[in-house]
């Protein structure tokens, strides 16, 4: 009854205006699961949902002091004009439709290839459900390329798993990892400013988040001395099992040294850490001195007291390198020194989402065996991805050179990955506007320049430090005039607020 409803707290019925009785909602944001609602993204926060909103009224006529509206929010090459690798989508479309295979369009090698994954998926179709763990021979053209980069150090195919995207398998390791209640709580320790993937991921989950700064001073550098201050204080409330390491960084563009790789390892053998590498930037690697070392290679090459101990698991995906190919929602990860019976409820935990999708699987076998010398896409391969990789390397110097002519902007070098991470003045005036500071910056220059750039907040930042994130993906002559546009907003809205 209503009253007996009423008594217990539940939500009122109510009388419509037709007589009939509606019935109160099962699901209401005051009934609906409470991490849930801790869950925050960024990436695609209310700024990029006014940015949308924006390129709405400007297609219906409204005038604005903009024309367009430049979404430099997220790393979505192919929305910001990269160009898909040929042989890929050759290939893709194949599979897809493989009636095609009889146009003498296509190269031979392409075709062979498509017939090689189609002979792998059940009915010759890639509409086929596959493995959960994967096409078993795209998981072993993963553990050759991985030996290939590696040089030589040997990976079982039986430790890959194909993911939809590197997100899904960071997400499915964290649920294996978190357990416990009140101080026994699992607890993620994850970099400041870090990809809002782990903290939302965290929240959902109900784990503990651990924060660890990067060094801003030190072109964002690891510090194994703030690992520690982080893992000692975090063990008075809750139990620390895992560290996550982003390199190439995200959103700070950082490239860890393999000296640093090799300190984390030490340190997380030393504290009994589960390692976590997004290694997803790995071929993203622009600043000269710098080079991508993975955190399996350095493990292995440190000697069996590590290489046969510390638990890891590393990440990558077709999303971004020079592929860029983020709908299709490929990527793998490989484990190493993963207990037997848990990898068993991995295997099971995977099944449940019965498999992951299978034109990404495809994709991602093709970016671990590109066209080889000979082949007849080979020539036409290496020349996109070098264009592609090259223009990266160019646009993430101009950068950090134009912000770094702006009064009140401080950008470290771009090393890798495909955004800035600059850091902002921010006249104590607009500070007190009564918004997150970094926020009420990025959203002024949206309104006013149609400039779409996450404010530092999203990732995390030191008290007191303001920043943005933008990518460097947009082509060399829009990012020219983005960047005079936000150095002609940072010096407008200076003036402003002083």
């Amino acid at each position: 009854s209503l009253t007996n409803a009423t008594r217990r707290g539940l939500p009122k019925e109510k009388m419509s205006e037709n007589g009939i009785m509606s019935r109160a909602k099962v699901l209401t944001i005051d009934t609906m699961n409470p991490t849930v609602k801790k869950v925050e993204y960024a990436v695609r926060g209310p700024i990029v949902q006014r940015a949308v909103e924006l390129e709405r009224e400007l297609s219906e006529g409204m005038k604005k002091p903009f024309a367009e509206v430049i979404k430099a929010n997220i790393g979505d090459a192919h929305a910001m004009g990269q160009q898909p690798i040929t042989f890929f989508r050759q290939v893709l479309a194949l599979c897809s439709y493989p009636e095609l295979l009889s146009d003498s369009t296509f190269p031979e090698d392409a075709k062979s290839r498509a017939c090689r994954i189609l002979q792998s998926c059940g009915g010759n179709s890639m509409g086929a459900y596959s493995a959960s763990q994967g096409i078993d021979s795209v998981r072993q053209d993963v553990a050759r390329y991985i030996e290939r980069r590696d040089g030589g150090v040997a990976c079982d195919p039986d430790n890959i798993y194909l993911t939809t995207g590197a997100s899904d398998g960071i997400v499915t390791m964290l649920k294996l990892l978190v357990c416990g209640e009140g101080t026994t709580r699992t607890g993620v320790m994850i970099p400041i400013p870090q990809y809002p993937l782990y903290s939302a991921a965290l929240a959902e989950l109900g784990a503990v988040q651990i924060d660890y700064f990067l060094n801003e001073e030190k072109c964002w550098s690891l510090d194994i001395t703030e690992l520690q201050r982080a893992v000692n204080e975090a063990r008075q409330y809750c139990n620390p099992r895992a560290l996550c390491i982003i390199n190439p960084g995200n959103p700070t563009g950082q490239v860890q040294s393999r000296q640093c790789i090799e300190d984390v390892i030490r340190f997380a053998a030393k504290e009994r850490l589960f390692l976590m590498a997004d290694e997803v930037y790995q071929d993203n690697v622009y600043a000269e001195g710098c080079q991508f070392h993975s955190f399996k290679k350095v493990l292995f090459e440190m000697g069996p007291e590590y290489a046969e101990t510390v638990e890891l698991a590393s990440f990558h995906s077709t999303s971004k390198c020079y592929m860029g190919e983020c709908g299709f929602r490929g990527g793998y990860m490989e484990i190493i020194n993963m207990d037997d019976e848990v990898k068993d409820q991995l295997t099971k935990l995977l099944s449940v989402r019965l498999c992951p999708p299978v034109p990404g699987q495809a994709l991602m076998d093709l970016v671990v065996n590109p066209p080889q010398p000979g082949e007849p896409s080979y020539g036409s391969f290496i020349k996109e991805r070098t264009a592609t990789l090259s223009a990266l390397a160019e646009k993430a110097k101009l950068t950090e050179q134009v912000l770094n002519t702006v009064q009140g902007i401080s950008c470290n070098p771009v090393q890798g990955a495909m955004y800035s991470f600059p850091r902002i003045t921010i006249p104590e005036k607009a500070v007190k506007e009564g918004q997150q500071p970094d926020m009420f910056y990025c959203m002024k220059m949206l309104e006013e320049t149609g400039i779409c750039l996450v404010p530092g907040s999203g990732f995390g930042q030191k008290d007191g430090t303001y920043h943005f994130r933008m990518t460097i993906l947009p082509p060399t002559d829009k990012l020219k005039i983005l960047l005079n546009k936000v150095k002609e907003f940072h010096q407008r809205f200076t003036q402003q607020y002083s």
